[in-house]
């Protein structure tokens, strides 16, 4: 058992950007009865995020399917602060890495033959992001064409995301592409959407 999530990355906007912007979005949100300004810590099992949201009246306008009784919405958290995101459950690193410069793949999690990352692999990663996360800016090299390549510009697996700005649905039925484009259109930034359980 557990509770689910659907998170919504922005990863393009700057750590100075993000707290205005998530305030311009949640009004937005509380425009279209999505949610509500009361918030509440139940529900919310966010890492960096104390409370959330309470669902608003209109909340099925943001889902795909609002009929399954299995489902009633959950608050929505709002994550701030630079950071990096997986989706799953208990997933910290990336699958792998893969330079902008030129395409090489650096594989960090060897599935199915690895189960964990190569501490070797990853660390110039996990070391530059830790830099971005406190200054805003940092790197890690290439190992086949030796580019310093800023980590917000390596290209992630799927499931994983750096950004400064996030949204937690908790305990909703899958979101709308819909919902999901115009939430995109609202940021005005690319997005990236994970999901996981708690």
């Amino acid at each position: 058992m557990g509770d689910f999530y659907e998170r919504i990355i922005d990863v393009e906007v700057s750590g100075e950007e993000a707290a205005a912007l998530a305030g311009r979005v949640v009004d937005w949100l509380v425009g279209e009865g999505v949610l509500t300004r009361e918030r509440t810590r139940d529900g919310v099992y966010s890492l960096g995020a104390e409370d959330g949201h309470v669902p608003g009246p209109g909340w099925a306008r943001a889902v795909a399917d609002p009929s399954d009784a299995d489902w009633l919405p959950g608050p929505v958290a709002v994550l701030l602060g630079r950071s990096h995101h997986t989706g799953g459950q208990g997933q910290y690193e990336a699958e792998y890495a893969e330079c902008p410069r030129c395409g090489n793949r650096a594989v960090i999690i060897a599935y199915p033959e690895a189960l964990e990352a190569d501490p070797a692999v990853w660390r110039p990663f996990e070391e530059g992001i830790e830099a971005w996360r406190e200054t805003g800016v940092g790197s890690a090299p290439c190992a086949s064409c030796g580019a310093l390549v800023p980590v917000t510009e390596w290209g992630w697996d799927s499931a994983f995301a750096l950004g400064a700005l996030a949204f937690d649905f908790w305990g909703r039925p899958p979101l709308s592409s819909a919902f999901l484009a115009g939430f995109g259109r609202r940021l005005g930034h690319r997005t990236v959407e994970l999901s996981g359980k708690f």
